[in-house]
């Protein structure tokens, strides 16, 4: 995904009717209720994607409405407060909002002037749009309350870490950030990936990447600033691609990936900055290190702390005999899991619909037939060794069943966390995102849904007895009986 910015989360996620203000509006709400009814039954009832940008429509119009009612004293403090702390980085953020309202999101086709933030015509443009920049900036407040709001209910409920923030390989060029921060990013190059065994092709993700010359000579303020963001209501930070600390496969723009090359950061200097951090916040990182990953890599992110992820399906005795990895030669730091979102769901795998998949997009370099035989050879060898294990019932051709075995064999490695997805504990066997694609699948746009296609609302997944039949796996107790870890 290409987010606008990563130092300001989306208020698409603000949830309107928990703002203060919001029980003070005193225009007529029913036509955006009614509106907001019609967005939820199309994709609950019709089966219609999310459409994020009709979603936001719709929240901004009644944000709009909103911010004519006057603050209280103390919240408006509150707000004061925060716009002193995140200083010119918001200010840049929301002048970008405000511009764009004006002249589109693509900053590359604005006025010459417009495009430079710190030239005398963007600061005219700062004056000339003072209310607008102050809505954005009220925006980015309320999403920051929220999100500490959320944090506060996590840890008050319980949990040890609350909120996992996630930290994106970059960001849109033509955005906020990328408007904002100019000189730390990498004009004419996108990052990607070079080919592996589950992207033939490679991978451009369209992202232009940060410089490490200037991330040197302004010591890491960036990273610094941008980390110290993400923390501020977070108890862990999951780093996708991590493995981009080290260095990133650098694509000249028009090119294919397997045109790009690895360009090489200070990773001593980027794991110094994030150690700190993390440590000031009293928080856990975790970093994706799926794909191809350098020797070395993996053994300093794990003398720092930093906890890696381990997915079922790659976890195999590539050294030895090929088979599946035991659960007691697993590495003890990492999170394990089944699956992530650039992955099929558990249901996917096991049944292959994941291969048709991505046959029908075109996305596989070999005949369908080969990719089916290899991928249901690796199945029929986890799910043997499962019943080695005793973890899965004898004869067993149960789908859910299969999956909760799964979930079982993760409880029995040492892994300090364990991720569920989400899907997997309803049974959904689409994609959320296909690494890969731009406009051929529609990633981050389907609503979760059980086995049969049928989209799950929340309070529908609040009381589901497929999720709380996988969560009882998790409640504190003994190994099942005749399981050996090895």
């Amino acid at each position: 995904y290409r987010p606008s910015s990563r130092r300001f989360p989306d208020p698409v996620h603000l949830r309107i009717e928990a703002i203060p203000e919001y029980a003070y509006v005193t225009v007529d709400r029913a036509p955006l209720l009614r509106r907001a009814a019609g967005l939820r039954a199309a994709v609950i009832d019709e089966g219609a994607l999310i459409d994020r940008d009709a979603v936001w429509a719709l929240k901004r119009e009644a944000l709009e409405l909103i911010r004519e009612v006057p603050l209280g004293p103390g919240r408006r403090a509150a707000y004061a407060d925060f716009l002193a702390d995140r200083g010119e980085a918001l200010d840049d953020h929301a002048t970008w909002y405000a511009l764009a309202e004006v002249h589109g999101p693509d900053w590359h086709a604005w006025p010459a002037g417009l495009r430079d933030p710190r030239s005398a015509l963007t600061a005219r443009a700062r004056s000339e749009l003072a209310d607008r920049i102050d809505f954005h900036s009220w925006l980015a407040w309320l999403t920051d309350t929220q999100l500490a709001a959320a944090q506060q209910t996590a840890r008050e409920a319980g949990m040890g870490i609350g909120l996992v923030h996630d930290l994106a390989v970059g960001v849109h060029p033509d955005g906020a950030d990328a408007w904002a921060q100019q000189d730390a990013f990498a004009a004419g190059m996108s990052a990607g990936a070079p080919p592996d065994a589950f992207n033939a092709r490679g991978q451009d993700w369209g992202l232009p990447p940060w410089r490490p010359d200037t991330l040197a000579a302004s010591g890491y303020a960036p990273f610094r600033d941008l980390l110290r963001g993400l923390l501020r209501h977070a108890g862990a930070l999951r780093i996708d691609h991590v493995m981009g600390l080290f260095r990133l496969w650098w694509i000249p723009q028009g090119q294919e990936p397997t045109a790009g090359t690895y360009v090489r950061y200070d990773a001593e200097a980027m794991l110094a900055v994030l150690a700190l951090e993390a440590h000031r916040a009293g928080a856990a990182v975790i970093g994706e290190d799926l794909g191809t990953v350098e020797p070395g890599v993996r053994e300093s992110l794990s003398e720092r702390g930093v906890l890696g992820t381990s997915v079922l399906w790659f976890e195999r005795d590539w050294t030895g005999t090929g088979q599946p990895l035991p659960p007691s030669r697993w590495r003890a730091g990492c999170v394990a899991t089944a699956t992530t979102h650039d992955l099929p769901s558990t249901a996917a795998r096991l049944t292959g619909e994941h291969v048709v998949l991505r046959h029908r997009l075109g996305l596989l370099t070999r005949p369908l037939a080969e990719e089916q035989a290899e991928d249901k050879a690796q199945v029929a060898d986890w799910l043997a060794y499962l019943s080695r294990l005793r973890l899965l019932p004898e004869g067993s051709g149960d789908e859910e069943g299969e999956i909760r075995a799964v979930y079982r064999f993760l409880l029995l490695t040492p892994a300090r966390m364990i991720g569920i997805w989400l899907p997997d504990a309803v049974g959904d066997r689409r994609p959320q995102n296909l690494p890969g694609t731009w406009d051929q699948y529609p990633n981050w746009r389907l609503p979760v849904a059980d086995a049969q296609g049928r989209p799950v609302t929340l309070e529908e997944l609040a009381a589901s007895p497929r999720l709380h039949r996988l969560l009882s796996e998790f409640a504190p107790r003994t190994a099942p009986p005749g399981a050996r870890p090895s």
